[in-house]
């Protein structure tokens, strides 16, 4: 999520010496005196008396870069009672946040709603689009003892970072725990593994802040929020819907969805980069067709012959994993289909048109993604690029990353490994090589290439054509359902 990880998620203030404070309509600091915290009504500016505010121009370039959180909480405090005074003072940190950056306007809407649910519920936006600026400004909203929970070890580095440099917390009140290291502190960023681990102690924190939240509701790590008692609590997510319905658990574990927007609608409102989509079809070699076919009519046949058993239980797939364990023809058309999978996926067609989409863009830096790790090497292998997949080791994942960073090279190969959980460096294009039918991935591996840019971003899918990939491109992308070939 180079959302919080990226530092144009909120676009920083100036520097000057000027005292200010948040203006609750406009989201700018204006010259007033602060109003008692008992002001605050339902929503952001209720009770708060007219003030003269400053224009944006001069408050980005003229205005102390340090936000009071105080100040924060004050203008956009909820109804009585949302904010405990006592809840406050037994969680406090010893030193609050001071904010060095300036929130956008789709990130002041999500932190009113999350504030008119009483501190509690999920926030989804794109990747990119500045997820975890939300988190800072929840937490300047309520500065509490908190716990960051997320998914990697390189998220681990990024938070605490982006808590010491974004959120401006002290760092001796930032600990970590997870990648080999365990000092917990007043805020605490902590890998799921670690947080769900049975005797962990979360009971003293007051704000529960869940990165990557889809991943909360799995039976391991759902017991996090499940032993907490944190009356505050932000999940943050691009994509929360799962297939197993776990998102649905949410609400319990975390609160309400609040905030919702789609990359289209911030792409266009200039928060993002614009972005264009373009779909490429590729034939199969004769030799990859008749295999391809082989194995379909293999899967096919078994389907047709076993469809009433199949639908018994309601659940067609489930079934036919069911069946396999007792039935070597349910097992046979599983392969078949695998297989019959991974030719179309891996189609050497592909390769052809990720070299022609290349020497087009030669100049700009390009994200190529695939779904198999030996896809990766084969495009690696042939076209001498840098590639990342599970198995590179994390000293030269970083070494690489880096370079792509610096420029020393402009084109990267990757695997499932970077859809999530890593700073990746912007790129203008995105070629996806091969994926699976999830949405969740396909607007990952969008957000990629949507930072803010001057230039339109384009995100490339190479399909083999008369294929079941088709179908797991329209299903995937939620503006071609239903569309045909």
């Amino acid at each position: 999520m180079a959302d919080a990880r990226a530092a144009d998620a909120g676009a920083p203030l100036g520097e000057g010496a000027a005292t200010a404070e948040p203006d609750p309509a406009l989201g700018v600091p204006t010259r007033r005196r602060k109003p008692s915290r008992a002001t605050g009504g339902a929503s952001a500016g209720a009770g708060v008396e007219a003030v003269d505010a400053l224009d944006p121009v001069e408050a980005a370039g003229g205005i102390d870069d340090e936000l009071d959180g105080e100040a924060l909480l004050d203008a956009l405090g909820g109804e009585d009672g949302v904010f405990d005074d006592e809840l406050l003072e037994r969680f406090a940190l010893t030193v609050p946040p001071k904010l060095a950056l300036r929130p956008r306007p789709y990130q002041r809407d999500a932190l009113r709603n999350w504030v008119a649910e009483g501190g509690r519920g999920v926030v989804v936006l794109p990747t990119g689009a500045g997820k975890t600026v939300v988190a800072f400004m929840a937490l300047a909203q309520v500065p509490v003892r908190a716990l960051v929970v997320v998914p990697t070890i390189d998220l681990l580095r990024q938070w605490r970072d982006g808590l010491i440099e974004k959120a401006g917390l002290p760092a001796e009140l930032v600990g970590v725990v997870g990648g080999g290291e365990r000092v917990p502190r007043e805020v605490t960023v902590m890998t799921y593994d670690s947080a769900a681990m049975p005797r962990r102690d979360l009971s003293s924190y007051g704000l529960l802040i869940v990165d990557e939240a889809h991943h909360l509701p799995a039976p391991t790590y759902r017991t996090i929020a499940d032993k907490m008692a944190a009356p505050w609590r932000l999940g943050l997510s691009a994509t929360p819907e799962r297939s197993d319905g776990g998102h649905l658990d949410l609400a319990r574990l975390i609160g309400p969805e609040v905030y919702r927007r789609l990359p289209a609608e911030l792409a266009e409102e200039g928060h993002i980069a614009k972005y264009r989509e373009k779909r490429i079809f590729v034939d199969l070699t004769a030799d990859e067709r008749a295999r391809y076919d082989g194995l379909m009519a293999e899967w096919r046949w078994y389907l047709a012959k076993q469809r009433a058993t199949l639908m018994r239980g309601g659940d067609f797939f489930q079934q036919l994993i069911r069946q396999s364990a007792h039935d070597p023809a349910a097992r046979r058309a599983l392969q078949a289909h695998h297989q019959a999978r991974l030719i179309a996926l891996n189609a050497q067609g592909k390769i052809d048109e990720v070299e022609s989409l290349l020497a087009q863009h030669r100049g700009e830096n390009v994200l190529v993604f695939c779904e198999y790790t030996t896809m990766v090497d084969q495009i690696g292998r042939r076209l001498g690029l840098p590639t990342i997949t599970y198995k590179t080791d994390p000293d030269e994942r970083r070494l690489v990353l880096d370079g792509f960073r610096a420029g020393r090279f402009t084109k990267l190969v990757t695997g499932r490994v970077l859809n999530e959980g890593v700073d990746v460096p912007d790129a203008r294009v995105a070629i996806v090589v091969s994926g699976s039918a999830a949405t969740r991935e396909y607007i990952q591996r969008l957000g990629r290439v949507l930072r803010p840019k001057a230039t339109e971003a384009l995100l490339y899918e190479i399909i083999s054509r008369r294929t079941t990939e088709g179908k797991a491109a329209r299903s995937r992308n939620p503006s071609l359902r239903g569309a045909s070939k």
